[in-house]
């Protein structure tokens, strides 16, 4: 299927991109390019095919949670340079 070049500038005004002469040339091609492609693709026989949502099966990356001991209130507020009321004293930035 070969896109014309008021259809490339067509698409072009729909995502507001802003295209010189040249572009909508080499854009033209290169569309042009992808929907034969898809023509092709559209005769292969997909019958018993299950669809996918991805091309390499997902597994799960994260580290199952761990309940462990945790430090004291004492102990945490034993670094902070400053503390009051059992909290973490901070100057104030306000403007």
């Amino acid at each position: 299927m070969k896109l014309s070049y008021e259809q490339v500038r067509h698409i072009a005004w729909l995502a507001r991109l802003g295209l010189s002469e040249e572009e909508v040339e080499k854009f033209s091609l290169q569309l042009s390019n992808i929907l034969e492609n898809f023509e092709i693709l559209k005769e292969v026989d997909t019958t018993n095919v299950p669809p996918a949502t991805h091309t390499i099966p997902l597994k799960n990356v994260f580290r199952k949670d761990k309940v462990a001991e945790s430090y004291s209130q004492t102990e945490i507020l034993s670094n902070a340079p400053r503390q009051a009321e059992k909290c973490f004293k901070v100057q104030a930035i306000l403007e």
